[in-house]
């Protein structure tokens, strides 16, 4: 019998308590080489996921795997600075915990971030990509087992995964930061290998424009516990599948996702303020 989400919940709760401080308005998960975001939080409380009761420490790299609490562009805000995923090894429950216990700060919403192939040929590489919606594609969802109402619904409708009017405000924040923001659907697929040519060529008749490794259980997650989501994903490489595509190696997709995330930095500076 799995240990219910519950009480893992409680225990990493409980675990830091007494560094939590008040509550949160915002909550961020940043990915692959966009972790230079958590540099912008004014008084940073740390908060290593090692120290935390019964949760995932994040192996991938760029991650450093702590919680991040403090003063981001007027926001008190808690911010993941890395993920797990489930290619390391961890479980969608195991994902979606650390969901839950960023709900647990309070915050009224969460921005999740993340590095992204790009199977629409129309997106450069450094460019953003705000997630109107996603495909799941790696065969797990964080809700299977077990179901504590105490968290969420039994089954949390997903039509509006990612808020509309959350989305809306993001447009508008990014032509005020003259940021070019394109809009598309995410794939989510569990790696770590990357995809064939011929895989590329297959996931973008399924409509979906970028694809990569995380996200869709968080967001799962996010929606089961009532939190509004807004993605973000910095495009780090062609991923169209086309003949001559150049190989992708893990230090051009940090590059590209480091330029990707000055960009969703600028918006983020026009957008939480006026949430």
């Amino acid at each position: 019998m799995l240990e219910r989400q519950l009480t893992r919940l409680n225990a990493a709760r409980a675990s830091i308590a007494d560094r939590m401080g008040a509550p949160c308005e915002t909550a961020i998960v940043l990915g692959t080489g966009l972790g230079q975001l958590a540099d912008a939080v004014s008084d940073p409380v740390f908060i290593p996921y090692a120290e935390i009761a019964g949760f995932p420490v994040s192996s991938a790299p760029s991650h450093k795997g702590r919680l991040v609490i403090g003063d981001l562009f007027g926001r008190r805000t808690v911010m993941m600075q890395g993920r797990v995923h489930l290619y390391e090894g961890w479980s969608a429950r195991d994902i979606a915990l650390a969901i839950y216990l960023l709900k647990a700060f309070g915050p009224k919403r969460l921005v999740i971030t993340n590095a992204a192939g790009g199977l629409n040929p129309a997106f450069e590489a450094g460019s953003v990509m705000l997630i109107d919606d996603h495909v799941n594609l790696t065969g797990q969802s964080p809700l299977i087992g077990p179901n504590d109402d105490e968290i969420g619904l039994r089954f949390p409708d997903m039509t509006r995964a990612y808020d509309p009017a959350l989305r809306e405000q993001a447009v508008a924040a990014a032509a005020a930061a003259g940021v070019k923001l394109n809009r598309g659907i995410y794939l989510g697929l569990t790696g770590p290998a990357l995809e064939t040519s011929a895989e590329r060529r297959y996931f973008r008749t399924t409509g979906a424009d970028a694809l990569g490794m995380s996200t869709v259980i968080e967001t799962i997650a996010a929606v089961h516990a009532g939190l509004p989501v807004l993605g973000f994903s910095a495009i780090t490489n062609p991923a169209t599948g086309a003949p001559g595509e150049a190989p992708d190696t893990i230090e051009g997709v940090i590059a590209n996702a480091e330029i990707s995330g000055r960009k969703i930095e600028a918006i983020l500076t026009k957008l939480l303020p006026s949430l």
